[in-house]
């Protein structure tokens, strides 16, 4: 898989994550991989075991420019539904996948019934993606790479998609500045200046009250080295020209 994308996303999957029996660990692993490789999350949609829901948003993660991690769903139990989701989302018949039939042969032997047939049974077209644990592959389709929910799992599979797939983006820092006293109304002028100037770097604005009544707003810069370094100096040279204090962390 290349993309030109520097960018992920990812859908984690299932009632028990929704209604609390399972906490997700997917995003953090996955924003660590992606940090190393100068990556970024895109998004995180936490959907239910629901076909109509995952259908509209699996037709959305399709239609956006980045791949996206799916996690979860791709079992043979009836509440995994989600490789039945993605083919419907991309209209396309589900079949056996030739090669992966080969692996849960052997995997599974004269223990191969039904539903450990369905676990291979993929949107036509669909490569495999290696599963080091027990060798049940999940697939990419598209855009998309489906994984399983157990993170054991998941977690080394979306290793292997982007150590195969020449995923890494251009090196990235961050900058932060503080501004003590401040309040996000009397800087607003400025960050929307900011923000025009400087589109291609990430910038955030978070005020904070402190204890005995201060306040504080923190200002996030986020993007290449030498983009931030241009948008730290311009931050400095507007704040100093304004009088405004600031510290730099």
């Amino acid at each position: 898989m290349r993309t030109e994308s520097d960018k992920f996303g990812l859908l984690v999957i299932g009632n028990e994550i929704l209604d609390g029996r399972r906490d997700d660990a997917h995003m953090r692993s996955l924003r660590a991989k992606l940090n190393a490789r100068a990556l970024d999350l895109a998004y995180t949609l936490y959907l239910p075991d629901d076909m109509e829901t995952l259908v509209f948003h699996l037709r959305w993660a399709f239609a956006q420019p980045e791949p996206f991690f799916s996690c979860g769903g791709i079992g043979g139990t009836p509440d995994d539904i989600t490789r039945q989701a993605a083919a419907k989302a991309l209209d396309l018949p589900l079949e056996f996948h030739p090669e992966g039939m080969r692996i849960i042969t052997a995997q599974f032997g004269a223990r191969l019934n039904d539903a450990r047939r369905r676990l291979v049974e993929f949107p036509q077209g669909a490569a495999l993606i290696p599963n080091p644990v027990n060798r049940v592959p999940g697939f990419t389709i598209h855009n998309g790479h489906f994984v399983p929910g157990f993170p054991e799992m998941a977690h080394p599979m979306m290793e292997h998609v982007l150590d195969t797939g020449n995923c890494c983006g251009k090196k990235k820092i961050r900058q932060t500045i503080l501004l003590p006293g401040a309040r996000e109304g009397d800087i607003e002028e400025l960050m929307e200046t900011f923000v025009e100037i400087f589109p291609d770097v990430s910038f955030s604005s978070l005020p904070h009250l402190l204890a005995g009544g201060g306040r504080e707003v923190v200002l996030g810069l986020y993007g290449t080295p030498e983009r931030v370094e241009a948008a730290d100096a311009y931050w400095k040279a507007i704040l100093s020209s304004r009088n405004i204090p600031f510290q730099i962390q």
